[in-house]
Protein backbone atom coordinates (compact mmCIF):
# COMPACT_ATOMS: atom_id res chain seq x y z
CA UNK A 1 0.00 0.00 0.00
CA UNK A 2 1.14 3.08 -0.55
CA UNK A 3 2.03 5.97 2.14
CA UNK A 4 0.72 8.94 -0.07
CA UNK A 5 -0.43 10.70 2.85
CA UNK A 6 -1.81 14.04 1.20
CA UNK A 7 -4.75 15.91 0.94
CA UNK A 8 -5.21 14.73 -2.54
CA UNK A 9 -4.96 11.56 -2.13
CA UNK A 10 -7.37 11.99 1.39
CA UNK A 11 -9.94 13.18 -0.86
CA UNK A 12 -9.58 9.91 -3.41
CA UNK A 13 -9.97 7.72 -0.20
CA UNK A 14 -12.82 9.25 0.97
CA UNK A 15 -14.36 9.64 -2.79
CA UNK A 16 -14.17 5.69 -2.81
CA UNK A 17 -16.09 5.72 0.43
CA UNK A 18 -18.58 7.84 -0.55
CA UNK A 19 -18.68 6.68 -4.19
CA UNK A 20 -19.51 2.96 -2.99
CA UNK A 21 -21.85 3.53 -0.21
CA UNK A 22 -25.49 1.47 -0.97
CA UNK A 23 -27.79 3.20 -2.91
CA UNK A 24 -31.36 3.37 -0.74
CA UNK A 25 -33.43 5.30 -3.00
CA UNK A 26 -36.07 3.65 -5.42
CA UNK A 27 -37.15 6.67 -7.76
CA UNK A 28 -35.26 7.71 -11.00
CA UNK A 29 -35.14 11.34 -10.62
CA UNK A 30 -32.25 11.26 -8.01
CA UNK A 31 -30.36 15.16 -9.09
CA UNK A 32 -27.73 14.12 -6.24
CA UNK A 33 -25.93 11.24 -5.44
CA UNK A 34 -25.02 10.09 -1.80
CA UNK A 35 -21.53 10.96 -2.93
CA UNK A 36 -22.81 14.94 -2.90
CA UNK A 37 -24.52 14.29 0.52
CA UNK A 38 -21.46 12.74 1.97
CA UNK A 39 -19.43 15.31 0.57
CA UNK A 40 -21.63 18.43 1.66
CA UNK A 41 -21.70 16.90 4.97
CA UNK A 42 -17.80 16.07 5.70
CA UNK A 43 -16.83 19.55 4.13
CA UNK A 44 -19.14 21.00 7.21
CA UNK A 45 -16.69 18.83 9.55
CA UNK A 46 -13.38 19.24 8.03
CA UNK A 47 -13.29 23.27 7.55
CA UNK A 48 -15.24 23.10 11.03
CA UNK A 49 -17.83 25.22 9.93
CA UNK A 50 -20.60 26.01 13.05
CA UNK A 51 -23.57 25.09 11.36
CA UNK A 52 -25.01 23.28 7.69
CA UNK A 53 -26.49 26.77 6.73
CA UNK A 54 -23.06 28.53 6.57
CA UNK A 55 -21.81 25.77 4.03
CA UNK A 56 -24.28 25.88 2.04
CA UNK A 57 -24.28 29.96 1.82
CA UNK A 58 -20.30 29.66 0.87
CA UNK A 59 -21.41 26.91 -1.75
CA UNK A 60 -23.66 28.67 -3.29
CA UNK A 61 -21.02 31.72 -4.17
CA UNK A 62 -18.60 31.05 -7.04
CA UNK A 63 -16.06 30.97 -4.99
CA UNK A 64 -16.83 28.36 -2.53
CA UNK A 65 -18.23 26.07 -5.56
CA UNK A 66 -14.90 26.41 -7.25
CA UNK A 67 -13.02 25.29 -3.68
CA UNK A 68 -15.51 22.51 -3.08
CA UNK A 69 -14.73 21.03 -6.37
CA UNK A 70 -11.20 22.08 -6.59
CA UNK A 71 -9.75 20.85 -3.04
CA UNK A 72 -12.71 18.31 -2.21
CA UNK A 73 -14.00 16.86 -5.57
CA UNK A 74 -17.26 17.93 -4.34
CA UNK A 75 -19.10 19.41 -7.53
CA UNK A 76 -22.52 19.64 -6.05
CA UNK A 77 -24.82 20.63 -3.10
CA UNK A 78 -28.00 19.81 -1.64
CA UNK A 79 -29.87 21.24 0.37
CA UNK A 80 -29.70 21.02 4.65
CA UNK A 81 -32.88 18.57 4.29
CA UNK A 82 -31.49 16.89 1.50
CA UNK A 83 -28.09 16.21 2.65
CA UNK A 84 -29.83 14.44 5.87
CA UNK A 85 -32.31 12.58 4.19
CA UNK A 86 -29.34 11.11 1.72
CA UNK A 87 -27.48 9.92 4.82
CA UNK A 88 -30.42 8.82 7.01
CA UNK A 89 -30.86 5.52 5.85
CA UNK A 90 -27.33 4.37 5.92
CA UNK A 91 -25.86 2.34 9.02
CA UNK A 92 -22.27 3.74 10.52
CA UNK A 93 -20.09 0.93 9.18
CA UNK A 94 -20.49 2.27 5.50
CA UNK A 95 -18.08 4.96 6.64
CA UNK A 96 -15.13 2.98 8.66
CA UNK A 97 -13.18 2.23 5.53
CA UNK A 98 -11.22 5.12 5.42
CA UNK A 99 -10.11 4.74 8.92
CA UNK A 100 -8.14 1.62 8.32
CA UNK A 101 -6.71 2.77 4.96
CA UNK A 102 -5.35 5.49 6.66
CA UNK A 103 -3.90 3.73 9.59
CA UNK A 104 -1.83 1.86 7.36
CA UNK A 105 -0.38 4.67 5.39
CA UNK A 106 0.79 6.04 8.47
CA UNK A 107 2.16 2.61 9.34
CA UNK A 108 3.95 2.46 5.73
CA UNK A 109 4.97 5.59 6.48
CA UNK A 110 6.65 5.22 9.48
CA UNK A 111 4.39 7.63 11.13
CA UNK A 112 3.04 4.89 13.78
CA UNK A 113 6.90 4.21 15.11
CA UNK A 114 6.69 7.24 17.64
CA UNK A 115 3.33 5.43 18.97
CA UNK A 116 5.39 2.20 19.91
CA UNK A 117 5.34 2.10 23.54
CA UNK A 118 6.32 -0.53 26.08
CA UNK A 119 7.07 -3.70 24.16
CA UNK A 120 6.84 -1.78 20.92
CA UNK A 121 3.42 -1.71 21.35
CA UNK A 122 0.86 0.12 19.88
CA UNK A 123 -1.36 1.76 22.81
CA UNK A 124 -4.91 1.90 22.32
CA UNK A 125 -7.22 3.28 24.34
CA UNK A 126 -10.99 2.82 24.88
CA UNK A 127 -13.27 4.90 26.62
CA UNK A 128 -16.90 5.73 25.89
CA UNK A 129 -17.99 9.70 25.49
CA UNK A 130 -21.76 11.34 26.02
CA UNK A 131 -22.76 13.49 23.29
CA UNK A 132 -26.38 14.34 23.05
CA UNK A 133 -29.34 14.00 25.63
CA UNK A 134 -32.63 15.07 25.54
CA UNK A 135 -36.23 14.52 27.02
CA UNK A 136 -38.00 15.25 23.70
CA UNK A 137 -36.09 14.46 20.87
CA UNK A 138 -35.18 10.79 20.16
CA UNK A 139 -34.42 8.31 16.95
CA UNK A 140 -34.14 4.40 16.71
CA UNK A 141 -30.85 4.68 17.88
CA UNK A 142 -31.06 6.55 21.56
CA UNK A 143 -30.80 5.07 24.39
CA UNK A 144 -33.38 5.25 26.71
CA UNK A 145 -33.59 5.57 30.58
CA UNK A 146 -36.12 6.67 32.92
CA UNK A 147 -35.76 8.62 36.02
CA UNK A 148 -38.43 10.40 38.36
CA UNK A 149 -40.84 9.67 35.87
CA UNK A 150 -39.24 11.92 33.19
CA UNK A 151 -38.13 9.75 29.83
CA UNK A 152 -34.21 10.59 29.08
CA UNK A 153 -33.11 9.79 25.01
CA UNK A 154 -28.98 9.94 24.84
CA UNK A 155 -26.23 9.01 22.18
CA UNK A 156 -22.76 7.59 23.02
CA UNK A 157 -20.26 6.12 21.63
CA UNK A 158 -16.80 4.51 22.39
CA UNK A 159 -14.33 6.45 20.57
CA UNK A 160 -10.78 4.46 20.47
CA UNK A 161 -7.76 6.40 19.46
CA UNK A 162 -3.45 5.27 18.95
CA UNK A 163 -2.05 7.14 22.06
CA UNK A 164 1.41 7.41 23.44
CA UNK A 165 3.10 8.64 26.41
CA UNK A 166 4.25 12.27 25.91
CA UNK A 167 3.18 12.33 22.63
CA UNK A 168 0.33 15.55 22.19
CA UNK A 169 -1.49 13.71 19.43
CA UNK A 170 -3.76 11.30 19.11
CA UNK A 171 -4.71 9.09 16.33
CA UNK A 172 -8.79 8.55 16.01
CA UNK A 173 -9.88 4.94 14.91
CA UNK A 174 -13.28 3.74 13.97
CA UNK A 175 -15.64 4.43 16.74
CA UNK A 176 -18.44 2.22 17.63
CA UNK A 177 -21.77 3.61 18.96
CA UNK A 178 -23.38 2.80 22.02
CA UNK A 179 -27.31 1.96 20.84
CA UNK A 180 -30.08 -0.68 21.48
CA UNK A 181 -28.86 -3.90 19.67
CA UNK A 182 -31.34 -6.10 17.93
CA UNK A 183 -32.45 -8.99 19.94
CA UNK A 184 -31.29 -7.33 22.90
CA UNK A 185 -32.92 -7.11 26.23
CA UNK A 186 -30.87 -5.08 28.17
CA UNK A 187 -29.79 -1.56 27.86
CA UNK A 188 -26.41 -1.21 25.82
CA UNK A 189 -23.45 -0.37 27.30
CA UNK A 190 -19.44 0.63 26.76
CA UNK A 191 -18.70 -2.50 27.51
CA UNK A 192 -20.67 -4.76 24.65
CA UNK A 193 -19.40 -1.87 22.74
CA UNK A 194 -16.32 -2.55 23.36
CA UNK A 195 -16.98 -6.25 22.75
CA UNK A 196 -18.32 -5.38 18.94
CA UNK A 197 -15.30 -3.14 18.01
CA UNK A 198 -13.21 -5.93 19.06
CA UNK A 199 -14.92 -8.72 17.42
CA UNK A 200 -14.20 -6.54 13.93
CA UNK A 201 -10.61 -5.17 14.47
CA UNK A 202 -8.63 -7.47 17.10
CA UNK A 203 -7.44 -9.43 13.88
CA UNK A 204 -6.51 -5.94 11.92
CA UNK A 205 -4.18 -5.02 15.03
CA UNK A 206 -2.97 -8.25 15.94
CA UNK A 207 0.37 -7.93 13.90
CA UNK A 208 1.18 -4.86 15.58
CA UNK A 209 1.09 -5.94 19.34
CA UNK A 210 -1.20 -4.02 20.45
CA UNK A 211 -1.64 -3.34 24.57
CA UNK A 212 -5.45 -2.07 25.31
CA UNK A 213 -5.59 0.83 27.45
CA UNK A 214 -9.37 0.73 29.81
CA UNK A 215 -10.74 1.99 33.05
CA UNK A 216 -11.49 0.09 36.05
CA UNK A 217 -15.48 -0.47 34.89
CA UNK A 218 -13.50 -2.97 32.67
CA UNK A 219 -11.00 -4.72 35.28
CA UNK A 220 -13.10 -7.49 35.41
CA UNK A 221 -11.95 -10.92 34.25
CA UNK A 222 -14.91 -11.48 31.18
CA UNK A 223 -12.97 -8.59 29.02
CA UNK A 224 -9.49 -9.59 30.38
CA UNK A 225 -10.16 -13.12 29.07
CA UNK A 226 -11.58 -12.04 25.96
CA UNK A 227 -8.19 -9.83 25.26
CA UNK A 228 -6.02 -12.54 26.01
CA UNK A 229 -7.69 -14.99 23.94
CA UNK A 230 -7.51 -12.37 20.94
CA UNK A 231 -4.04 -12.08 21.32
CA UNK A 232 -4.51 -8.54 22.65
CA UNK A 233 -2.45 -6.87 25.78
CA UNK A 234 -3.54 -5.17 28.58
CA UNK A 235 -3.39 -2.51 30.84
CA UNK A 236 -6.33 -1.60 32.54
CA UNK A 237 -6.40 0.54 35.68
CA UNK A 238 -7.52 -0.82 38.82
CA UNK A 239 -9.20 0.54 42.17
CA UNK A 240 -9.93 -0.69 45.34
CA UNK A 241 -13.74 -1.68 44.74
CA UNK A 242 -12.85 -3.08 41.02
CA UNK A 243 -11.88 -5.86 41.11
CA UNK A 244 -12.03 -6.13 45.26
CA UNK A 245 -10.90 -9.54 45.52
CA UNK A 246 -7.45 -8.46 43.67
CA UNK A 247 -6.98 -5.77 46.38
CA UNK A 248 -7.39 -8.13 49.13
CA UNK A 249 -5.27 -10.68 47.65
CA UNK A 250 -2.55 -8.13 47.34
CA UNK A 251 -2.91 -7.12 50.91
CA UNK A 252 -2.27 -10.76 51.72
CA UNK A 253 1.04 -10.92 49.48
CA UNK A 254 1.97 -7.54 51.03
CA UNK A 255 2.17 -9.32 54.99
CA UNK A 256 3.74 -12.11 53.57
CA UNK A 257 6.61 -9.92 52.35
CA UNK A 258 5.80 -11.20 48.27
CA UNK A 259 5.26 -7.53 46.97
CA UNK A 260 8.26 -5.77 45.25
CA UNK A 261 8.65 -2.23 46.01
CA UNK A 262 10.50 0.22 44.16
CA UNK A 263 11.03 4.09 44.08
CA UNK A 264 12.00 6.08 41.49
CA UNK A 265 12.63 9.69 40.66
CA UNK A 266 10.86 11.43 37.76
CA UNK A 267 11.58 14.32 35.79
CA UNK A 268 8.29 15.54 34.17
CA UNK A 269 9.82 18.67 32.19
CA UNK A 270 8.72 21.04 35.21
CA UNK A 271 10.09 19.42 38.09
CA UNK A 272 11.09 16.06 39.85
CA UNK A 273 8.15 13.52 40.69
CA UNK A 274 8.83 11.00 43.72
CA UNK A 275 7.16 7.76 42.50
CA UNK A 276 6.21 5.09 45.17
CA UNK A 277 5.36 1.97 43.40
CA UNK A 278 5.01 -1.49 44.05
CA UNK A 279 4.36 -4.48 42.22
CA UNK A 280 3.36 -8.40 41.75
CA UNK A 281 2.57 -10.76 39.58
CA UNK A 282 -0.07 -13.50 39.23
CA UNK A 283 -2.84 -12.27 41.13
CA UNK A 284 -6.29 -13.60 40.90
CA UNK A 285 -8.86 -11.44 39.28
CA UNK A 286 -11.75 -13.42 41.21
CA UNK A 287 -12.53 -15.98 43.46
CA UNK A 288 -12.91 -19.46 42.33
CA UNK A 289 -10.47 -21.99 40.52
CA UNK A 290 -11.23 -20.38 37.34
CA UNK A 291 -10.34 -16.93 38.28
CA UNK A 292 -7.83 -15.28 35.62
CA UNK A 293 -4.42 -14.34 37.43
CA UNK A 294 -2.77 -11.10 36.22
CA UNK A 295 -0.12 -8.86 37.25
CA UNK A 296 -0.89 -5.69 39.19
CA UNK A 297 0.83 -2.68 39.76
CA UNK A 298 0.47 0.00 42.34
CA UNK A 299 1.74 3.59 41.67
CA UNK A 300 1.80 7.03 44.21
CA UNK A 301 3.26 10.18 42.31
CA UNK A 302 4.86 13.16 45.26
CA UNK A 303 6.39 16.46 44.22
CA UNK A 304 10.40 15.72 45.10
CA UNK A 305 10.34 19.26 46.53
CA UNK A 306 7.34 19.74 48.60
CA UNK A 307 6.18 16.12 48.67
CA UNK A 308 2.34 17.02 47.61
CA UNK A 309 0.58 14.04 46.82
CA UNK A 310 0.14 14.30 43.64
CA UNK A 311 -1.21 10.78 41.90
CA UNK A 312 -2.05 7.54 43.07
CA UNK A 313 -3.56 4.84 41.06
CA UNK A 314 -3.30 0.98 40.12
CA UNK A 315 -3.14 -1.05 36.88
CA UNK A 316 -3.92 -4.52 36.13
CA UNK A 317 -1.92 -6.07 32.81
CA UNK A 318 -0.61 -9.25 31.38
CA UNK A 319 2.82 -7.73 30.82
CA UNK A 320 5.81 -9.37 33.06
CA UNK A 321 6.39 -6.74 36.01
CA UNK A 322 10.20 -6.47 36.78
CA UNK A 323 12.41 -3.42 38.00
CA UNK A 324 12.83 -2.66 34.65
CA UNK A 325 9.15 -2.50 33.24
CA UNK A 326 7.46 -1.16 35.93
CA UNK A 327 8.01 1.75 35.14
CA UNK A 328 6.97 2.17 31.29
CA UNK A 329 4.33 0.02 32.41
CA UNK A 330 2.97 2.40 34.49
CA UNK A 331 3.66 5.33 32.25
CA UNK A 332 1.40 3.67 29.41
CA UNK A 333 -1.55 2.73 31.21
CA UNK A 334 -1.28 6.60 32.29
CA UNK A 335 -1.66 7.54 28.47
CA UNK A 336 -5.15 6.61 28.66
CA UNK A 337 -6.01 10.15 29.85
CA UNK A 338 -4.97 11.56 26.65
CA UNK A 339 -8.25 10.22 25.27
CA UNK A 340 -9.85 12.75 27.79
CA UNK A 341 -7.60 15.20 27.07
CA UNK A 342 -6.88 15.05 23.50
CA UNK A 343 -9.58 13.40 22.29
CA UNK A 344 -12.88 13.86 23.63
CA UNK A 345 -12.05 17.82 25.13
CA UNK A 346 -11.25 18.34 22.30
CA UNK A 347 -13.67 17.33 19.29
CA UNK A 348 -16.43 18.98 21.77
CA UNK A 349 -14.50 22.18 22.76
CA UNK A 350 -12.00 23.15 20.20
CA UNK A 351 -13.55 23.48 16.78
CA UNK A 352 -15.50 19.85 15.91
CA UNK A 353 -18.57 20.84 18.28
CA UNK A 354 -19.33 16.64 18.88
CA UNK A 355 -21.77 18.14 21.11
CA UNK A 356 -23.99 20.49 18.95
CA UNK A 357 -26.67 18.58 17.23
CA UNK A 358 -26.40 19.51 13.38
CA UNK A 359 -29.20 17.05 12.83
CA UNK A 360 -30.54 13.63 14.79
CA UNK A 361 -33.14 12.42 12.63
CA UNK A 362 -34.92 8.82 12.96
CA UNK A 363 -32.40 6.45 11.69
CA UNK A 364 -28.82 6.42 11.66
CA UNK A 365 -28.26 10.76 11.03
CA UNK A 366 -26.81 11.60 14.34
CA UNK A 367 -24.87 8.58 14.46
CA UNK A 368 -23.16 9.44 10.89
CA UNK A 369 -22.51 12.99 11.50
CA UNK A 370 -19.99 11.62 14.68
CA UNK A 371 -18.25 9.34 11.87
CA UNK A 372 -17.85 12.07 10.05
CA UNK A 373 -16.76 14.60 12.45
CA UNK A 374 -14.11 11.87 13.98
CA UNK A 375 -12.85 11.38 10.57
CA UNK A 376 -12.33 15.28 9.86
CA UNK A 377 -10.42 15.18 12.58
CA UNK A 378 -8.46 12.18 12.03
CA UNK A 379 -7.34 13.92 8.42
CA UNK A 380 -5.95 16.68 10.28
CA UNK A 381 -4.20 15.13 12.85
CA UNK A 382 -2.52 13.66 10.02
CA UNK A 383 -1.44 16.60 8.54
CA UNK A 384 -0.43 17.29 11.73
CA UNK A 385 1.92 14.28 11.71
CA UNK A 386 3.06 14.67 7.52
CA UNK A 387 2.92 18.32 6.73
CA UNK A 388 5.19 20.83 7.80
CA UNK A 389 3.57 23.80 6.02
CA UNK A 390 -0.07 22.75 7.91
CA UNK A 391 2.49 22.32 10.98
CA UNK A 392 3.94 25.93 10.50
CA UNK A 393 0.53 27.46 10.09
CA UNK A 394 -0.74 25.72 12.98
CA UNK A 395 2.04 27.25 15.61
CA UNK A 396 1.93 30.53 14.00
CA UNK A 397 -1.83 31.16 14.61
CA UNK A 398 -2.08 29.43 17.61
CA UNK A 399 -5.61 28.03 18.43
CA UNK A 400 -7.02 25.92 15.84
CA UNK A 401 -9.84 27.21 15.62
CA UNK A 402 -8.42 30.57 14.16
CA UNK A 403 -6.33 28.61 11.08
CA UNK A 404 -10.05 27.07 10.50
CA UNK A 405 -11.88 30.45 10.73
CA UNK A 406 -9.30 31.81 8.10
CA UNK A 407 -9.64 28.92 5.84
CA UNK A 408 -12.85 28.93 5.58
CA UNK A 409 -12.65 33.74 4.76
CA UNK A 410 -10.70 32.44 2.60
CA UNK A 411 -12.04 29.52 0.69
CA UNK A 412 -14.71 32.22 0.63
CA UNK A 413 -13.11 34.72 -0.94
CA UNK A 414 -10.53 33.36 -3.13
CA UNK A 415 -10.32 30.49 -5.26
CA UNK A 416 -7.53 27.49 -4.73
CA UNK A 417 -6.35 24.76 -7.57
CA UNK A 418 -5.16 22.47 -4.51
CA UNK A 419 -4.84 22.37 -0.72
CA UNK A 420 -0.95 22.71 -0.99
CA UNK A 421 -1.57 26.22 -2.84
CA UNK A 422 -4.62 27.32 -0.30
CA UNK A 423 -1.44 26.27 2.50
CA UNK A 424 1.44 28.34 0.47
CA UNK A 425 -1.06 31.37 0.22
CA UNK A 426 -1.63 31.80 3.93
CA UNK A 427 2.20 31.03 4.67
CA UNK A 428 3.47 34.02 2.30
CA UNK A 429 0.93 35.89 3.68
CA UNK A 430 1.97 35.81 6.88
CA UNK A 431 5.67 36.38 5.70
CA UNK A 432 6.95 32.52 6.43
CA UNK A 433 8.66 30.18 3.90
CA UNK A 434 6.31 27.65 2.10
CA UNK A 435 9.52 25.28 2.21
Amino acid sequence: MSADLSHAQHTKVLAATFRGLPEHRCGQNCIYSLADGAWAAFIVFFNQARCFLERRRDASRPHGRANAAGLFGAHKTPSDPQIRNLREPLAPEHWYAPFHTILQRLKVGGYLQPYQAFANNLLVSLDGVHYFASTAMHCAQCNVTLRDDQTYYSHAALLPVLVAPDNPQVISLEPEFITPQDGATKQDGEQNAIKRWLARNAARFQPFQVTILADDWHSKQPLCALLRDLHLNFIMTCKPDSPPTLYEEVALLEKLGAVAHRTLRHWNGRFYECWQCRYVNQVPLRTGAAALAINFCEVTLTHAATHERLYHTGFGTNHLLTPDTVKPIIQAGRARWKTQNENHNTLKNHGYHLAHNYGHGHQHLATVLIVLNVLAFLLHTVMDLTSEKYRQLRQELGARMTFFDDIRTLMRYLPFASWENLLDFMLMGLGLSPG
